[in-house]
């Protein structure tokens, strides 16, 4: 034992004898061999070194030192710096790991690559893959310096410069809010190829892994179009494990966020919002937002939970007045393209949506969101008033339910799921429609002046497509309508039936209401043609029996309406009225040789006798009412004779 101790004590001898004849600098080189041995890679000490011993920490100081980057990195040097000093944690360095609490870099250049293949050049292990061979920072002080960050794969290259200087170079709010305030960066570069600006202030401390201490930050930054204002205090800056922050953020569309998040939002008209985001743990919650979509105001909250198999997105969201164009896009709704369908003079242009969605991102969250809108802004002839849905996405499959708002004074509920799990997208919609209001249906044409009655109805459908007008194109299913016991105008009835007397007396005396009896609009829709199984108009006045078809995926019409009139009328040139054309330009057409014989021929007996000319034009009519039931019978009747 006594051997054992007189051999300590002359090696620490000799060792101090070592130091205070050389210095540390002898260390220089096991040092720099040791990193060479571990990392594949050179460290090159220069200058005098200097080692503080301590416990449980010992600091090391240089003059500047450079560290290298792997070979297939674009950067020969991973670090270069001047006047350094770190502080080394013993007990960690006993287990073999590296862990400095404590950084501080009068100057310093900094290069971060990751391959295509996935290496990182942070990491020091030969073959920069193991996660767990880094050294581990605590907190960092920067006087001045670069840092830059490559990663080809992701079309990405950050290049950001910081300084310490005074407070007084940051706002006046930022200094109220954190006057210890005194790192300034910028940067630029691109991201996801996205260009990136950015530029803000921080505490004079880089606060890397502390996991107590809240840093500072105030940050404004654009990528591409979207751009973000961040106050308020991180913790943990390399894993952000706890984040305070008032954020704004603008752009123009919430689609373009995907690139940023790696989580997908649906395609929406400009937006502005503000709110806090808070951060814990696996959690990122804004909360108390408010905002504008559009013409529309927005509030409520969003919360992103990661961990799991992916991110679950959940939020609640409220709208005192949505306006109904701002949904075009979610819908993928090209901006303007029905007011754009509707002016053109070929009427070529297509109604229905055909924007596709984008199923390939819908795998990238499950979502629970649930909106209510107040309010809705429309046009007159959209006479919606009140709005709520409830969207669930999980595992790509996209389910709006329930999706109901108010229509017309009655209630449209509806369930709609689309399967975006394999292309095209499986699509299944129900939708019923409960005592919508008939004179409120068409506010903007004369039968709502005087109509009124009740509005039932469903549909039915299923489809494959990757656009709201794709499934429809190839739609399977039913639609069918159905209002009894209501009153309609009278003159629109007489205009039905060509019923010139009539026509001229109520344009003098005024319009009046005829009771309506039964109207019922029922179709088969096959492959995305829809065909009449029976349709039909009966008021006290006449009785409108269809045929025909209406084909949304060429968006055509293809209706023929044949009256038959209950009433003798002294002057009427009866006559079917057949509806053609697009969805954007539709047009009403009567058979004029038919209308055209019927006047040649009280033309011509007037020749004989003028009281003669009278009597092509009067119909009589069939001078009994029937039931509803009766009246489907009979329409499909005379569909099936017509055709």
């Amino acid at each position: 034992m006594l051997w054992l101790g007189a051999t300590l004590l002359l090696v620490l001898m000799l060792c101090a004898l070592t130091i205070a004849v050389f210095g540390w600098n002898w260390l220089r080189s096991p040092l720099e061999q040791f990193a060479l041995q571990k990392s594949g890679r050179v460290l090159a000490i220069q200058g005098d070194l200097t080692v503080k011993f301590g416990w449980p920490v010992m600091r090391l100081q240089a003059q500047a030192l450079t560290f290298a980057n792997p070979t297939w990195a674009q950067n020969k040097q991973m670090l270069t710096a001047q006047g350094v000093e770190v502080d080394m944690d013993v007990p960690q360095l006993l287990r073999r790991k590296i862990v400095f609490p404590e950084v501080r870099l009068a100057y310093a250049d900094i290069s971060l690559e990751r391959s295509r293949e996935g290496r990182k050049s942070w990491l020091l292990d030969l073959g920069q893959t193991n996660e767990d061979a880094r050294i581990h920072v605590g907190q960092l002080t920067l006087e001045r310096g670069t840092v830059g960050f490559e990663e080809p794969s992701q079309d990405t290259s950050l290049h950001a410069t910081l300084t310490t200087g005074p407070a007084s170079t940051l706002s006046a709010a930022s200094i109220a809010k954190a006057p210890t305030l005194g790192l300034q960066f910028t940067m630029q570069g691109k991201y996801k190829g996205l260009p990136v600006k950015a530029q803000g202030s921080g505490g004079p401390v880089l606060a890397l892994r502390d996991t107590h201490l809240p840093y500072p930050i105030n940050v404004r930054a654009t990528a591409g179009r979207t751009s973000i204002v961040l106050e308020g205090t991180v913790t943990d800056l390399q894993v952000l494990s706890a984040a305070d922050l008032h954020m704004t953020l603008r752009g123009d569309s919430l689609e373009h966020l995907y690139p940023l998040l790696g989580i997908a939002f649906p395609a929406t008209r400009p937006y502005s919002t503000e709110g806090r985001l808070v951060h814990s743990g696996s959690t990122w919650r804004f909360e108390k937002f408010t905002g504008r979509v559009g013409g529309s105001d927005i509030a409520g909250f969003a919360q992103v939970v990661t961990g799991g198999k992916r991110p679950l997105l959940t939020a609640e969201l409220q709208s005192k007045r949505l306006a109904l164009e701002d949904l075009g896009p979610v819908i993928g709704s090209r901006p303007g393209s029905v007011k754009k369908a509707t002016s053109q003079t070929s009427g070529s242009e297509r109604v229905l949506p055909d924007l596709p969605f984008n199923t390939e991102r819908w795998g990238s969250v499950d979502a629970q969101v649930q909106l209510h809108a107040q309010t809705l802004a429309r046009a007159e002839a959209l006479p919606l008033e009140d709005l709520r849905v409830q969207l669930s996405l999980r595992d790509s499959v996209l389910t709006l339910d329930p999706l109901d708002f108010g229509l017309a004074g009655g209630q449209l509920d509806a369930k709609i799921t689309l399967d975006g799990r394999n292309p095209p997208i499986q699509a299944h919609a129900q939708v019923r429609a409960h005592t919508v209001q008939l004179a409120k249906l068409f506010p903007t044409l004369d039968m709502g002046k005087t109509s009124i009655g009740q509005v039932n109805g469903e549909f039915d459908l299923t489809g494959k497509g990757n656009s709201v007008g794709g499934m429809l194109a190839a739609a399977n299913g039913k639609l069918s309508l159905v209002v009894s016991n209501g009153q309609i105008s009278r003159l629109m009835m007489e205009k039905a039936g060509l019923h010139l007397w009539e026509i001229v007396s109520l344009n003098v005396t005024g319009d009046r209401p005829v009771q309506l009896r039964c109207a019922v609009a029922d179709f088969d829709v096959k492959q995305g043609n829809m065909q009449a199984r029976a349709l039909v108009l009966d008021t006290q006045v006449t009785t409108l029996f269809g045929s025909g078809s209406v084909n949304l995926n060429t968006e055509t019409l293809d209706l023929v309406l044949d009256n038959r009139t209950k009433t003798t009328s002294p002057l009427a040139l009866r006559s079917p009225i057949y509806v053609r054309g697009n969805f954007a330009k539709p047009q009403v057409q009567i058979d004029k040789a038919r209308a055209l014989a019927r006047a040649a021929g009280a033309i011509g007996l007037g020749l004989i006798n003028p009281l003669l000319a009278l009597v092509p034009l009067v119909d009589a009519g069939p001078g009994k009412d029937s039931d509803c039931g009766q009246l489907v019978r009979d329409a499909r009747v005379w569909q099936h004779k017509g055709s």
